[in-house]
Formats: C-alpha cells, sequence, structure tokens
C-alpha cells in the first residue's frame, strides 16, 4: 500500500514538472482566426496583382502630344548658292602703245561717265611729234600756195608766148603735189592727236569702277593686263547653280531673293538668263539673277537664292517636331502600340508658319510635336493628339 502511494506521488512530481517547464498552450480560436487573417491578405494581393497593377503601369507612360500633318499648299522654294559678279564686267586696258603713267584719277568705288579719264600716261615725246608735224603741215602749205601763185602768172604769159604750155603743166604738176603734201601732212598729224589721246585711260562705259591694279610711275603697254575693271551701270547678277531638274522648273523674270553669306539682309533680283547647256560631268547649270547696285552686294562673294517655282502639296510641320543631329534631320512618330520610332526627314522651306516637310513623311503619321529631345527610339509613350494647326 505504501509503495502505490509512493508511484502515485512521483508521478503527480513529474506532471508539476512538465507543466512548469513547457510554454502555455496558444487557445485553437484564435490559431484558427489567424489562418483565416492570413487568407484574406492573400487573397486580396493576388486582387491587387491581377487588377490595379497593370492599370499603374499604363499611367506611369510619359503622355506625349501629336500632330498628324496631312498635306498643305505650299510654295515650292528652289534653293541655290552662287558666286556674285558683275552683269557685264569691264576689263580696262591700254588700248595704245602706252608708256609710264604719270597720274591714277579713280579708286575702287569710283562711279565714271563713259569717256572719263582713269589714268594718264606720259605723252612728252608725243607731244614734241605733234608739234612737228603741225608745222610739216604749215611748211607744206605755204609750199602749196607758192606753187599756186606761180601757176597763175605762168597762166598770165602763156597767151604772150613767153610760156609755152609744157612749163603749165609742170606747174601745174607742182601745184598737185604741193596740195598732196598739204594733205599727207594733215593726216599724219592727225594720227599722232589720235595716239596722244590714246595714252589716256578712259571708261567705255559708264559704270562702277571695281578693281584698280596700276599705280603711278608704273610703265604699261597694250601688252599689259587689265588695269581697271569697270561694272558697266553698276548691275550686278548672282550666277546660282542648279541641278538640270531644277532649272526646267524655272523660267525667265522669276522673283529671287539673294541673301549674301554673312549677312542678314535679303535682294530681290530676277531671272533674266536660264543657261541653254548642263555641264555633262556635274549635271548642273547657271542661273543668272540681275540685281540692282548696293554697297552691301560684292562682286566674288557667295550668296544663296530663293526662288519660288510654283506650288505643292506637302506636310508642314512645326519646329519644335523636328530634330537633328550629325545624321541629319529626323522626327519622332509614334505607332498604334504607342511606341516610338525615328524617322529621316528632308526639309524644305522654313517659314513663320513651320517647316515643310520635302520628303520623308506622307502626312498620316502620328508625329511627335514636343519634347522630342527626351525620347529615345523603342520608348512608349501615351499619345495626344493635337491640332496640326
Amino acid at each position: 500500500m505504501n509503495a502505490e502511494k509512493n508511484i502515485w506521488r512521483r508521478r503527480e512530481l513529474v506532471e508539476e514538472v512538465d507543466s512548469e517547464a513547457s510554454p502555455r498552450r496558444v487557445p485553437r480560436w484564435l490559431i484558427a482566426l489567424g489562418i483565416v487573417l492570413a487568407a484574406l491578405l492573400l487573397i486580396w494581393a493576388l486582387f491587387l496583382r491581377g487588377g490595379s497593377a497593370p492599370k499603374k503601369a499604363s499611367d506611369a507612360r510619359p503622355t506625349v502630344s501629336v500632330i498628324v500633318p496631312g498635306l498643305k499648299s505650299v510654295g515650292a522654294t528652289i534653293t541655290a548658292v552662287g558666286t556674285l559678279a558683275a552683269r557685264v564686267d569691264m576689263p580696262v586696258g591700254v588700248s595704245g602703245e602706252g608708256g609710264m603713267v604719270t597720274a591714277v584719277l579713280v579708286q575702287p568705288g569710283d562711279w565714271v561717265r563713259a569717256g572719263q579719264v582713269l589714268a594718264t600716261v606720259d605723252r612728252r615725246v608725243q607731244a614734241e611729234q605733234s608739234a612737228q608735224m603741225a608745222a610739216q603741215i604749215a611748211s607744206a602749205k605755204a609750199d602749196a600756195a607758192l606753187a599756186k601763185s606761180t601757176l597763175d602768172r605762168a597762166e598770165k604769159l602763156v597767151d604772150r608766148g613767153f610760156i609755152s604750155h609744157a612749163e603749165i603743166d609742170q606747174k601745174q604738176s607742182a601745184v598737185d603735189s604741193a596740195n598732196a603734201k598739204v594733205k599727207l601732212a594733215q593726216a599724219q598729224y592727225g594720227e599722232m592727236n589720235a595716239r596722244l589721246a590714246r595714252l589716256d585711260i578712259r571708261s567705255p562705259s559708264a559704270g562702277l569702277v571695281l578693281t584698280r591694279a596700276v599705280e603711278p610711275g608704273q610703265i604699261v603697254s597694250s601688252a599689259s593686263s587689265a588695269l581697271f575693271t569697270i561694272a558697266q551701270d553698276g548691275a550686278y547678277e548672282l550666277k546660282a547653280k542648279l541641278p538640270e531638274q531644277d532649272l526646267a522648273r524655272l523660267k525667265v523674270g522669276l522673283a529671287v531673293q539673294v541673301t549674301p553669306v554673312g549677312s542678314d539682309r535679303s535682294f530681290t533680283g530676277r531671272i533674266w538668263q536660264l543657261s541653254p547647256v548642263v555641264d555633262p560631268t556635274t549635271r548642273q547649270g547657271d542661273a543668272r539673277i540681275a540685281l540692282g547696285y548696293d554697297p552691301a552686294l560684292r562682286p566674288g562673294g557667295f550668296a544663296q537664292a530663293s526662288i519660288v517655282a510654283g506650288t505643292r502639296d506637302a506636310p508642314l510641320l512645326p519646329e519644335s517636331a523636328v530634330q537633328s543631329d550629325p545624321d541629319g534631320n529626323f522626327v519622332y512618330i509614334v505607332d498604334g502600340e504607342g511606341v516610338v520610332h525615328r524617322r529621316k526627314v528632308k526639309v524644305g522651306d522654313v517659314s513663320d508658319a513651320g517647316i515643310t516637310v520635302a520628303s520623308g513623311l506622307d502626312g498620316n503619321e502620328r508625329v511627335v510635336s514636343q519634347a522630342g529631345a527626351f525620347l529615345n527610339p523603342g520608348d512608349h509613350v501615351k499619345p495626344v493628339l493635337a491640332p496640326a494647326g
């Protein structure tokens, strides 16, 4: 009996020790509540992943303004570059025998009239020769007068028989010879005066002096190069080089805007001649554009010409839509999936209305009108259509 009591006592002590050493058990209803809450959280997370997340991704795409430019009737402008020159370029040199230049009377930029003396050549030797010939004329005239007087006296004596008719013929011959000598001396004198006049270097026409290549003391002759260059009447022109396909679209009389390189001024001219031939190597010809005189126009300089040759239909874009880099001009277009693509374009006229696209677009594309500098090919965007303007 005592043995059984001891066994039960030991079992109670063991249970007490186990109950004190182990943690307190969690109630089952709390465990069930935790499981339910975890399931609800899992369902909510799956709902957000399937519905709300894509909506957030769509809203994250950048919004860009796009336009569909269509086609507009714009002026077909042809541009070209060329060299400014005098419309009639007159080189002036020595027309006589030449000599030492004694004076230069004009400077580049001076206006001259037809026949005006530009420079003079030493004429002292020719002047002495002219004076000598003038004296020869006087001597010849005196001889002719004496011969005529002798003939007149002889004719009075022939009827009296003092002088024969043969002597009269001789005296008449002497008169004729004396008169011929007078004419010869006069012709030689006139020639010398003409040579003297040719020693003066004169302008062949009214115009503007462009260049001067002579100084006092310089020896010149008819073999010398041009001493002056004169633009007849001060009229200029631009010789613009154009491809043969552009030449075919032009006609004489079309108005042209000419802008010299380095200048912000434009000058109005008109085509006065189109080249009748085309260079077989370059396939280009000249359009000669007449211009009036202006100090800002300098022959020999380059200038750009803009020629309006009718109208054509082409897309018209705002300047903000056209980008450029070392590879050329381009625009960004957005396809139906909202993906950005780069499109190379060739631009035409630039005006207050915008930039004309000569090639690269048909007008039906959705073109990014702004913020193109912040985009890259392949970007996904949300396009918003804006008026084409």
